[in-house]
């Protein structure tokens, strides 16, 4: 019988009952071919594999993370608890040390959703891996976190609520913003003022195949995840970069997935994107459990799978080696930056807009950042939507010094009601939510 070197868990939660419709790419038929390909591979006969149940998220678990207009139940469903609450359950086995390994294969996905949510961007609502890092941070008491998103769009979710933590390391391997949706994760996207250089963005080229995405793993986010020393890795694991993906323009394999895992050795990976529903996801979901798994994977392989039908050329070879060295050359002058954005004012502001792609959203956002030397800074949020919404939201951080606890908990009470349809604050130091209107 095999057995797995390491102890792997797997949690499956299709979401038969959330579609954005029923032949939206989106859909529950992602996760179905890969759960029969499981099965048949036999993969649950493997000794040391286990499947999980998830739990449900809660309410709390979400407002650790998440300022939801008008509040989570109007910006979710039962579906997104599960899914929520199925990467919660894998990083709960991993840390209780049931398994060495999770994998949460769940939808829906999250990595578009940011802080403030006024609806759906990018399929996503909620952003369920830092549900699932809070939630760890609150119960365990891990420190340092290292997010590497290969999905190929930009987690610009997953970005927007890490940008100003010291303690929380996003990389982000995806195809050039340029060239697909969202538009964002460019090299000089780099973090706040009090955490620069802990956002690392590798757009890459269309057209980059297994050569690309393994040099990059090797050559750039390794480097950097050895100097960062995370207490924790995580792996937002889309897989719409595959070569047969109909979505995007990448040329990826399920052989370069698994070979990925081995490298980046993630203690979790959850599920995101990836809708090439019968050519990829059951070949790639395999290979990478196999890997995580440590177990043999070389026989995962797509029935059309060539390599030489999407080899890489020359010229995106070199534009890949490039990117890399331009990051390679931030990621070690991060402290000098860091210590030049901090000898600025106090406060710092940063406008955007915001769209609400899924649901047709429009967002005005002014953000106010304490620029502190004690730690992550309170976060101030103004924010208009063309829901007719107006609200302030303010954040103060897990490890927020005093006298940041003290400014958040004035600007909560010093705004006017008649001003806003909802003032929101966090408190991450006592895991207190607190809203007025």
């Amino acid at each position: 019988m095999l057995q797995a070197k390491h102890k792997t868990g797997l949690v499956f939660f299709p979401a038969f009952d959330w579609a954005i419709d029923p032949t939206h790419p989106e859909r529950e038929e992602r996760l179905l071919y890969t759960r029969d390909q499981v099965f048949e591979e036999g993969l649950f006969d493997i000794e040391g594999i286990n499947e999980f149940k998830p739990d449900l998220a809660t309410i709390e678990d979400i407002q650790r993370v998440h300022f939801c207009i008008p509040d989570v139940l109007s910006v979710t469903t039962e579906s997104h608890f599960i899914s929520a609450g199925g990467a919660k359950t894998i990083g709960k086995a991993v840390l209780d040390k049931s398994i060495e390994k999770g994998f949460a294969l769940v939808r829906p996905p999250g990595h578009h959703a940011m802080r403030v949510v006024h609806g759906g961007r990018g399929f996503c609502n909620i952003n369920i891996e830092a549900i699932m890092i809070e939630y760890l941070r609150s119960e365990y008491n891990i420190g340092k976190v290292a997010i590497v998103d290969t999905d190929c769009h930009h987690g610009d979710g997953t970005q927007d609520i890490y940008w100003h933590d010291p303690e929380t390391l996003f990389i982000s391997v995806h195809q050039d913003g340029r060239t697909l949706y969202p538009g964002s994760g460019f090299t000089n996207e780099l973090g706040g003022p009090t955490a620069i250089g802990t956002t690392v963005n590798i757009p890459l080229p269309p057209n980059t195949s297994d050569e690309g995405y393994l040099y990059t793993i090797k050559n750039v986010v390794l480097p950097i995840l050895e100097d960062f020393k995370p207490d924790i890795i995580i792996n937002s694991a889309g897989q719409d970069n595959h070569y047969t993906d109909p979505i995007t323009n990448m040329n990826f394999s399920a052989q370069g997935y698994a070979d990925l895992t081995t490298l980046l050795k993630p203690d979790i990976a959850v599920l995101e994107g990836g809708y090439s529903i019968e050519g990829a996801l059951p070949y790639v979901n395999v290979g990478i459990i196999l890997a995580m798994a440590g177990i043999d994977y070389s026989k995962v392989v797509e029935p059309d799978y060539n390599p030489e039908n999407i080899r890489q050329s020359d010229s995106v070879s070199q534009q890949i080696e490039n990117t890399g060295e331009n990051v390679l050359n931030s990621w070690h002058q991060r402290s000098s930056a860091r210590e030049q954005a901090m000898n600025k004012l106090e406060f710092d502001e940063r406008n955007r807009n915001i769209f609400y792609d899924t649901d047709g959203i429009k967002e005005i956002q002014n953000e106010t950042i304490r620029i502190c030397p004690d730690c992550g800074g309170t976060l101030r949020i103004d924010s208009s939507a063309s829901t007719g919404s107006h609200i302030l939201a303010v954040h103060i951080p897990i490890k927020g010094c005093n006298e940041c606890k003290q400014k958040g908990y004035d600007w909560y009470e010093g705004a006017e009601s008649k001003d806003y349809h909802g003032i929101y604050l966090q408190d991450r130091t006592e895991d207190i939510y607190l809203k007025r209107n």
